[in-house]
């Protein structure tokens, strides 16, 4: 129970502050086949943080 609680939270906090990694990806530009790929690794990586902390109880008001 405990290990599910921990990947949750690191689910949420991994979808929270991921898009912070794009900006240095969109801003050296997207010109070789290299950093698309990249991009969508990490949209793919962010969707999947995004499903895995969707449960987090952390991130709802009491």
């Amino acid at each position: 129970m405990h290990l599910s609680h921990s990947v949750t939270a690191a689910g949420f906090w991994l979808g929270t502050l991921l898009p912070v990694v794009y900006i240095p990806v969109i801003l050296s530009g997207i010109d070789s086949m290299g950093r698309l790929s990249l991009l969508v690794a990490l949209l793919a990586f962010h969707a999947l943080a995004l499903v895995v902390g969707h449960d987090y109880t952390g991130s709802r008001s009491q």
